[in-house]
């Protein structure tokens, strides 16, 4: 799926995220999509998915499940 999200997203990086360069960009603003980008790289790449999808993926790194 491509979509040009320049325009519409809305993002935003976790409080918790430091200075060191290691963080991650996500938009929810948009109608049934959730963007993720390399805070890095902001001209980038997005990895979309749909809520639930990012509902369940932020579940499981909450409770510790894709932990190394």
């Amino acid at each position: 799926m491509s979509r040009d999200l320049r325009g519409g997203a809305h993002w935003r990086k976790s409080s918790y995220s430091g200075d060191d360069g290691n963080c991650v960009e996500v938009a929810s603003n948009l109608p049934g999509l959730v963007a993720v980008r390399d805070s890095k790289n902001p001209a980038g790449p997005a990895l979309l998915c749909t809520p639930g999808e990012w509902l369940a993926f932020v579940s499981q790194v909450k409770i510790g499940t894709l932990d190394a």
